[in-house]
């Protein structure tokens, strides 16, 4: 079957709860898909597309990422983004971000304004107030958390999750980007793998890669840039590189998933746990959307 000229993925956290109806979590994965369809198809860029598509699954409040994010066990929202732009080798990331609705926003202003790849908590939000980017003026009512109840060892075990995407525009570029609100009751200031270049993104001029799960499995494997690795040097296909990743991540018991895609426009959407809620356009231009 011919590849498309261009592609997109995004994925809206692993983890499965056979209890719950996820037609509108599957619903939103398709809405944002087919609008990223359109960005694509009249020629955006690639770092665009993905941009605004994690914007879009940030202000829905149906995962753990953006409005619908968890609560530390301070009761404060600790927001992690991180994206990367694989034409110009450039990626911008933000880690325990408090006050701001669109963390991925924030990222993407460190990376087109600013020599640093990653800033923290009161240093990332300073900046974020100096670049003019949206503040959230009462965090009771613009939080609609999306996992309640009690504490879980991984954000996506009550089955909403971590948002992510991958994305080859027509002129062959591609980029990843991540979001996420963290673990729900996590200790202040805990960094999982979200904002962390090559932990859970990565894109180059050959592979974009997001990951979602055990936030300190796949920070122990590098299991983005892993996947990078693993192609660039010749270590199978696609395929075969996203298996072992997942299998190293399992090995340091961790469960979860990613997304990934080729400059060919081969797209890969795997998981070890018990199913991730991703989305995927097909070659013919219609879009795969699933819980598992």
């Amino acid at each position: 079957m011919p590849l498309a000229p261009f592609g997109f993925a995004l994925h809206g956290g692993a983890g499965f709860d056979p209890q719950h109806d996820y037609t509108p979590q599957i619903e939103q994965l398709r809405t944002v898909t087919a609008q990223a369809r359109t960005q694509l198809q009249e020629g955006a860029a690639a770092i665009d597309v993905a941009s605004q598509a994690i914007i879009a699954m940030e202000r829905c409040g149906l995962y753990i990422a953006g409005r619908g994010a968890s609560a530390n066990a301070e009761g404060d929202y600790e927001l992690d983004a991180c994206l990367m732009d694989g034409a110009r080798g450039t990626a911008g990331a933000v880690a325990a971000l408090q006050g701001f609705k669109s963390p991925i926003q924030v990222a993407r202003a460190l990376m087109d304004h600013s020599p640093h790849v990653l800033l923290v908590s009161q240093g990332a939000a300073r900046f974020a107030r100096e670049k003019g980017l949206e503040p959230i003026d009462d965090p009771s009512s613009w939080f609609t958390p999306a996992l309640t109840g009690e504490s879980f060892a991984c954000a996506d075990a009550g089955g909403h999750g971590t948002v992510g995407c991958v994305v080859l525009d027509q002129h062959g570029h591609l980029a990843a980007a991540t979001s996420t609100g963290g673990l729900l009751h996590k200790y202040p200031g805990r960094v999982g793998d979200t904002p962390l270049v090559g932990a859970s993104t990565w894109a180059d001029t050959q592979v974009a890669v997001s990951c979602t799960g055990h936030g300190e499995a796949f920070i122990r494997r590098a299991a983005a840039v892993q996947v990078a690795h693993r192609l660039r040097f010749g270590h199978g296909t696609l395929e075969e590189a996203v298996a072992a990743v997942l299998a190293d991540v399992q090995s340091a018991n961790g469960a979860g998933g990613l997304i990934a895609m080729t400059r060919q426009g081969e797209i890969r959407a795997s998981y070890n746990a018990y199913g991730m809620k991703h989305a995927y356009l097909l070659p013919d231009g219609s879009i795969h959307a699933a819980a598992r």
